[in-house]
């Protein structure tokens, strides 16, 4: 991410980046997100995402990874891919809401490039807070975390840089 004259730039990978202006990125308090996803190229992109507009993006590879890391710290919001090896982000889902930690009623949001196999609401129905598919656009990213985590979400002015 680079900063230039009153506006944050942040590259997506394959020649594309955004503009975000400081003044309306500023949120109305910083959030801790986990982001579970087997795809380290996705893990990156959306922490340039958070990390723009003034979240901390926590990374996890798996589910496994992502189920020790609720255990060792708290977080506002996960983030969750649901088509990972070994463990689904849906079986990742139900150890959560399983386990006895405060990490139980965490907001979760289903992040993923299957949009056929199932409708946004059969997620919201499993007990995930939200639904974002991939390819992620940052104004609904932004917009399911600061709504699942409870806080105001800032105005998006979003420009293609180049």
């Amino acid at each position: 991410m680079l900063a230039t004259g009153g506006h944050r730039r942040a590259a997506l990978g394959a020649g594309v980046s955004f503009k975000v202006s400081q003044s309306n990125a500023k949120p109305e308090r910083a959030l801790t997100v986990l982001h579970v996803d087997d795809d380290p190229v996705n893990l990156r992109v959306v922490e340039e995402i958070l990390t723009a507009f003034g979240h901390r993006a926590v990374k996890a590879l798996s589910g496994a990874e992502a189920l020790e890391q609720l255990g060792a710290q708290a977080f506002d919001v996960v983030l969750m891919d649901i088509h990972m090896p070994e463990m689904s982000g849906i079986e990742v889902l139900k150890r959560i809401r399983g386990s006895l930690g405060p990490e139980r009623d965490t907001p979760v949001i289903a992040l993923t490039a299957d949009i056929l196999s199932r409708e946004p609401s059969e997620y919201l129905a499993l007990g995930f807070a939200g639904f974002v598919p991939k390819p992620v656009m940052v104004q609904g990213l932004i917009a399911a975390v600061t709504r699942a985590a409870g806080v105001a979400q800032p105005a998006l002015r979003l420009r293609r840089a180049g």
